[in-house]
Order: C-alpha cells, then sequence, then structure tokens
C-alpha cells in the first residue's frame, strides 16, 4: 500500500515540475512575441520596476490601396461637425451639439497615440468625412476596420459607424439620422442588451424603395468587451460572394450569407395570402364541440353550495360571547383643537380588545364552512370530435405582386462617406484608427501597428493573477468559496495520500514474533541437552508400542493380520518421522555451533522444533 502512495507522490512531483516548465516556455514565448513585434512596427523596452511597457509610438500608415484611413494623430483635418437638428425631437435635446475631443487614452496609454472621444452625456453626437475615393460594390471585396474603448463602461449607448451612400446632394453639414446610409456596422448596448450591429439597406428592383436588412445576433458572449474598459478592434468583411464575416479583436464573431442570414429575407416570397379572400361565414374551425346528445343526470343538484357549514365543529372553550373585537382606547384624549361644532362628537380609536388576547376569540362565534360533498356546480355536456371540422381556415395563396430575385446583394449602393451619428448617456467613447480597404492583409498590417500595441501595453499593465483573483471576489464574493475548495482539495489529498499511515497495533505485535532474539552460549547448551532428553523418551516410546502391538497379536488372531501391516507402515512412517526430527535437530546444532564460534557479538536464533507424542 505505501509502494502505491509513494508512486503517487512521485506522479504530483513530475505533473508539478512540467507545469513549472510549461510556465517558463509560455513566458519565454511571450517574450519571443514580444521582441518579434517591436522589430516589425517599433522599438519597445520593458521597464521591469515600473512593470509597465514603454514603447515608440509611431502612426500607422497603409501598405496597400485604401479608400479611407484616419489616425486621429495629427489635425483634425476633414472631419465636419453637424449642424442640424434630430427630427420628431424635443428642441431641448433636439441639436447635435454633443462634444468631440481628440485625446489620449485614460489607461494603458500609448505615448503620441490619440483617438476620437465622444465626451458629452445625453447629447446627440454626429461627425462625418468624405472617403478618400468612393468605393464602388463590384469585385472586391469590402473592409471596414476600426477601434472603439468604453472607457468609462457603458450604460446605453452607440459605437457604430455608418457609410453614407453616394448622392449629388449629399452634405455633411446636415448628416443627421435620416441621412441614407449603405452599410451600419459596430457595437450597441442598452440596458442589458449587448449587440454588434451589421445593417445595410437594400433597394427593391421594382418599386426603387429601401428597406434595412439586419444580420442575426451573433452567438458569442458580448458583454465583456463592453465592460472591461479596454480597446477593442472591430472588423466587417463583406465578399464578392455574397457573404459577410463580422470580428472582435481578430476572431469571428459572427458570419453567414446575405441572401440567407439576414432579417427579413432580402428577396420576398414568391406567393403571398390574397388579402381580398375572406372566411366562408359557415366554416367551422371547432375541433370539439358538446354533445347533443348528452342529458343531465336526475340526481344531479346545480343548487347545492360549494360551502356549507360543519356540523361537527365545536365552540372552543373560553370563547368571550359578550367581549368585542374591539375597544375605544381609554389612553386616548380628545385633541384641545377638537371643535365638536365643526368635527362632531369626539370619539375615542379603536384598539383590539386585550381581554381576546388570551382567549380563544370574542364576539358571536360562528361554525367554520367545509367543502359541501352534494356540490357538482352547473351541469355541462361533455365533448365530443366535432364531425364538421374543417380545421383552420388561412386565405388562398396569389403570386406576389412584388416579387423579385436578388442574386447578388452585396452590390449595394455606392458608398461616399463614413460617419458618427451617436446618442450615449456615458462619455469618453473612444475611437481610433479607421480604415476602410479591400485587402485583409493591409487591414491586419494597420491593426498590427495600432491595436496590436495598444493590446501590448494592456498586457503589460495587466495586475497579477493573484490581484485578479482578488478583484474578481469582491465583485462576486461567492467565489471565495471556490478559491478555498481549490487550494483545500490538492492539500488534503496530499495530506491523505503522502502522509506515511500510523502502524496499527497487530502489525507492531507481528513483526515482534518476528525478531529473533540473541542467544549466549550457556542458553545453547541447555536446548542441545533438552533435544537429547526429548529423542531419549521418544525411542521409550517406540519399545512400549512394539511390546503392545505383539501381545495384541496373540490374542486378536486372523482378524489382526490386515491391522498389523497397518500399523507396520505406520510405524515405518513414524521411524522415518523421527529420524528427519533427529537429523534436523542435528542440522540445527550444527548451525547454532558454527554461529557461536563466529565472535563475541549476539548469536544467531535458533529455532527449535520438539517432537511431542500425547
Amino acid at each position: 500500500m505505501h509502494f502505491q502512495w509513494d508512486w503517487l507522490c512521485l506522479g504530483v512531483l513530475i505533473i508539478s515540475s512540467v507545469t513549472a516548465e510549461i510556465e517558463n516556455e509560455e513566458t519565454l514565448d511571450a517574450d519571443v512575441e514580444v521582441e518579434d513585434f517591436d522589430k516589425q512596427s517599433q522599438e519597445a523596452d520593458v521597464d521591469r520596476d515600473k512593470s509597465s511597457l514603454e514603447v515608440v509610438y509611431q502612426t500607422p500608415k497603409p501598405t496597400g490601396e485604401v479608400y479611407f484611413t484616419e489616425t486621429f494623430d495629427g489635425v483634425l483635418a476633414g472631419w465636419v461637425l453637424s449642424k442640424t437638428k434630430k427630427e420628431d425631437t424635443d428642441d431641448n435635446i433636439a441639436k447635435y451639439d454633443g462634444r468631440w475631443e481628440v485625446e489620449e487614452l485614460k489607461e494603458n496609454t500609448v505615448p503620441g497615440d490619440r483617438g476620437l472621444v465622444l465626451k458629452s452625456v445625453a447629447k446627440h453626437h454626429a461627425i462625418s468625412a468624405m472617403l478618400t475615393k468612393a468605393f464602388i460594390f463590384d469585385n472586391k471585396p469590402l473592409i471596414v476596420q476600426y477601434e472603439v474603448n468604453f472607457q468609462e463602461g457603458i450604460d446605453c449607448g452607440g459605437a457604430y459607424i455608418k457609410l453614407l451612400s453616394s448622392s449629388d446632394d449629399l452634405n455633411l453639414e446636415y448628416f443627421f439620422d435620416k441621412t441614407p446610409y449603405t452599410i451600419m456596422f459596430g457595437p450597441d448596448k442598452c440596458g442589458e442588451d449587448y449587440k454588434l450591429h451589421f445593417i445595410f439597406r437594400h433597394k427593391n428592383p421594382k418599386t426603387g424603395e429601401y428597406d434595412e436588412k439586419h444580420a442575426k445576433r451573433p452567438d458569442v458572449d458580448l458583454k465583456k468587451f463592453y465592460l472591461d474598459k479596454k480597446t477593442h478592434l472591430y472588423t466587417l468583411v463583406l465578399k464578392p460572394d455574397d457573404t459577410f464575416e463580422m470580428l472582435i479583436d481578430q476572431s469571428v464573431v459572427s458570419k453567414g450569407s446575405l441572401l440567407e442570414d439576414m432579417v427579413p429575407p432580402v428577396n420576398p416570397p414568391k406567393e403571398i395570402e390574397d388579402p381580398s379572400d375572406k372566411k366562408p361565414d359557415d366554416w367551422d374551425e371547432r375541433p370539439k364541440i358538446p354533445d347533443p346528445n348528452a342529458v343531465k343526470p336526475d340526481d344531479w343538484d346545480e343548487d347545492e353550495p360549494s360551502k356549507i357549514e360543519d356540523p361537527d365543529a365545536v365552540k372552543p372553550e373560553g370563547w368571550l360571547d359578550d367581549e368585542p373585537q374591539y375597544v375605544p382606547d381609554p389612553n386616548a384624549k380628545k385633541p384641545k383643537d377638537w371643535d365638536e361644532e365643526m368635527d362632531g362628537e369626539w370619539e375615542a380609536p379603536q384598539i383590539p380588545n386585550p381581554k381576546c388576547e388570551t382567549a380563544p376569540g370574542c364576539g358571536h362565534w360562528v361554525r367554520p364552512m367545509k367543502n359541501n360533498p352534494n356540490y357538482k356546480g352547473k351541469w355541462k355536456a361533455p365533448m365530443i370530435d366535432n364531425p364538421n371540422y374543417q380545421g383552420i381556415w388561412s386565405p388562398q395563396k396569389i403570386p406576389n405582386p412584388d416579387y423579385f430575385e436578388d442574386l447578388h446583394p452585396f452590390k449595394m449602393t455606392t458608398v461616399s462617406a463614413v460617419g458618427l451619428e451617436l446618442w450615449s448617456m456615458t462619455s469618453d467613447i473612444y475611437f481610433d484608427n479607421f480604415i476602410i480597404c479591400s485587402e485583409k492583409e493591409v487591414a491586419d498590417r494597420w491593426a498590427a501597428d495600432g491595436w496590436g500595441l495598444k493590446k501590448l501595453v494592456a498586457s503589460a499593465n495587466e495586475p497579477g493573477m493573484f490581484s485578479q483573483l482578488v478583484t474578481a471576489a469582491e465583485d462576486h464574493p461567492w467565489l471565495w468559496v471556490l478559491y478555498i475548495l481549490t487550494l483545500a482539495l490538492p492539500v488534503g489529498l496530499g495530506v491523505l495520500f503522502c502522509w506515511p499511515a500510523k502502524k496499527t497495533d497487530e502489525e507492531i505485535d507481528f513483526k515482534k514474533t518476528c525478531i529473533s532474539k540473541p542467544i549466549t552460549k550457556g542458553e545453547l547448551k541447555e536446548e542441545r541437552e533438552e533435544l537429547e532428553d526429548d529423542e531419549v523418551e521418544l525411542e521409550e516410546e517406540k519399545e512400549n508400542e512394539d511390546t503392545a502391538e505383539d501381545e495384541d497379536e496373540g490374542e486378536g488372531g486372523e482378524d489382526i493380520d490386515d491391522d498389523d501391516e497397518e500399523n507396520e507402515v505406520a510405524d515405518g512412517s513414524q521411524e522415518e518421522g523421527d529420524k528427519s526430527n533427529k537429523s534436523g535437530s542435528e542440522d540445527e546444532m550444527k548451525e547454532a555451533d558454527e554461529s557461536t564460534g563466529s565472535g563475541d557479538g549476539p548469536l544467531k536464533s535458533v529455532r527449535k522444533r520438539r517432537v511431542r507424542k500425547d
């Protein structure tokens, strides 16, 4: 058993050493990633004493064809504040007078890296800029990417962008909620509803009207992206094969088809219900009807009440029939300003009768009510299947006069501007590093030079594991129980399996019996004499038995002949046993003699075997 515990302890030690080695390798890998990132983008020095990452920031530059980029590191050029009002809203809040600022992050700051920050609370904000060149939905993908940081968390508000549709009358100074857009994309949250919008406006080829098509909600939990106060990268990829992908921090959170995964669908149904069709008057939709042949039983009494007085009830002893339940308060006094002419005769307020507190009850006793066993209620005929049942009526289908089939909804309205039109109950929403392009490699390189650097600084400034656990437990106190169990379980198992067990009394006694005691030469001589005496006694007993057998043969006749053979066999076996015992004793004695002559130290023990016959 102890052998198994030793192996278990050895296994625990091996696992611990392997885990420590893996952690060291991960740390080394992280250092390698930092070095690689520094070589590719900019030089970065790790200050171990300050436990933060000091970097030299360089403004990202696009490495390929782009339609729009903005880093907000220089002068805010090309961006236009809206001067209009929001329609269908009170004049007090209708203006787009929310304030914007260009500033650095509050936490995990990268010196020199600035972004556009929404500063006002409970106000409408609108700002926009023209693209470097318009994007035409033809045979190239559309990639929209930008960064968002909810520096103060988010209560209710959005951080989505709009790609404004190209038109001759587009004026950015009048950009508001009704300005036509082609795509709206980005995070939005109000209450406990966390959303990631992707909406595009689809033009009906028959009517020319535009309808909003919403992508289905992502299956992942988006809550952490709104509450961790970190900078996150939002990316939308639209492909010419009519598919889309939405990514957060370069991980896909939703993808699908423009033809199949939008609500409502891009293409309308081929058939619709006839609006002029009406249900016939004799159409019977009842699956069950009362049995017309059923008759109420003669003994069915509909007048019986559901409750009756309990005739077996008895008034409790001590019931005070003459005492009212409430009496005037004897301590109450009429107010000094009481005017009997105006207020009437004054009466003291009623209080519970103190005499009723110790009694089962006061006032007139009434028998309690119980269920009436004869009550059946109003009689109704049982239900049967309706023989005239025709099912649930629905209008007939007719060809949809507005039906069309757009097999390539990717070919949307051309985009010529980008804008932020937002309302928020939380300030300090940070935007940075907008890019619109067609190549994923260009967007990834842009992200590495901007968002990647922010992520690296944030990771370097994160508190240790212990601090994170304590912070999480402060928000969720039940985690303390989990921590205690997590620590106590391995410690308890280690003590249980690795701690040496106490020896039982049986094991101690057993070991004591097996321990050989050292003997001296004198004791060995006494044992030898005893063995010689035993041998003499055995020989005398043998002679006595032979004499007795001879006498029995003379008296027993022929019947004893058979027994003689058995006795001879027994005698032979006994003699062999005596010889073996004798030889065994002599061998033991020889071993004892050899052991006694080996030196002055304790002699080896010799087990003596005595052969006695009852």
